[in-house]
């Protein structure tokens, strides 16, 4: 574990602003019920950013499709790019985006693969204000199923997390690729609430609150408990400097994989490992072996 240790994380991709985090802070002293609502409401609001230039390309370039997902009432907004018989989905990170994989996104054509991505419940032109990793893995299943087959996914972050629980319990895919995937939710609810500036105990709230709203247990969503299903080659990739998920995430389920690979870069962060080129023909070559 110590190999991969780094002092010197690249910031966060995503920041709390002070404001917010001042009234969380203030809040918790009045009610801990009031702050777990407004911690809650928080964690499931995704923030919406405007396309960056770079991305324009693809967006301008690709097919746009709506798909209405009953199962979690919304409406998804779906990009197939290109057209071939060998297909990849691409799934973004929370408050991504479909084009955020951009830059896979153009290899993969390049390759002669097809490129399906989509921008997640209640993110970009996709319906509703509040998601979860449930309906993130609905809508998964459901694209693969109105699109499918496909011979990869490949996930950021959040979506990272979608692709291994989708795939844990039926085989979706040939093979899969995670880059900067989180793992155990209990995990992911503390740093929220540190960076919060709120008390420990409150995650523990957050977390009996969500399992008591969705009458589920959130432990067997934790990508590295998934990962213990997966039977298909599954390449994780991780940066040391990873300021928004420990790079111990990307070990706990490579060491859970049947068929798994591991790939550690080091001052990439979060969000700028998948614009990498060395990162992204890694990538490309691992999909190009296993299909």
């Amino acid at each position: 574990m110590s190999l991969f240790k780094n002092n010197n994380l690249v910031s966060p991709s995503l920041s709390i602003p002070k404001p917010v985090v001042y009234f969380a802070k203030t809040t918790q002293f009045i009610s801990h019920k009031l702050v777990v609502f407004f911690a809650t409401k928080l964690f499931s609001t995704p923030i919406n950013f405007s396309t960056p230039k770079r991305e324009l390309a693809m967006k301008e370039s690709a097919q746009n499709k709506k798909i209405f997902i009953s199962s979690i009432q919304k409406e998804i907004h779906i990009l197939s790019y290109g057209f071939s018989d060998k297909k990849v989905l691409l799934c973004h990170g929370w408050a991504g985006r479909s084009t955020q994989l951009f830059m896979i996104a153009h290899k993969l054509l390049e390759k002669g693969y097809m490129v399906v991505s989509f921008d997640g419940p209640a993110h970009g032109e996709s319906t509703g204000k509040t998601t979860n990793l449930i309906e993130y893995i609905e809508t998964i299943k459901s694209i693969t199923e109105e699109f499918g087959p496909f011979d990869a996914a490949v996930g950021h972050s959040f979506g990272a997390m979608g692709i291994l629980n989708a795939n844990s319990n039926e085989i979706l895919f040939k093979c899969m690729v995670t880059v900067g995937s989180g793992d155990k939710i209990p995990d992911i609810l503390e740093n929220f609430t540190r960076n919060l500036g709120l008390k420990k105990i409150i995650a523990a709230k957050m977390e009996r609150y969500f399992m008591k709203k969705w009458n589920i247990q959130l432990a067997p969503f934790a990508a590295s408990e998934a990962a213990k299903k997966i039977k298909i080659p599954t390449l994780v990739i991780h940066d040391s400097a990873d300021g928004d998920v420990a790079v111990s995430c990307a070990i706990n389920i490579r060491q859970n994989l049947e068929k798994g690979s591991l790939y550690i870069t080091n001052g990439l962060g979060h969000t700028k490992i998948l614009r990498d080129k060395i990162v992204t023909n890694k990538i490309i070559g691992f999909i190009i072996q296993n299909t």
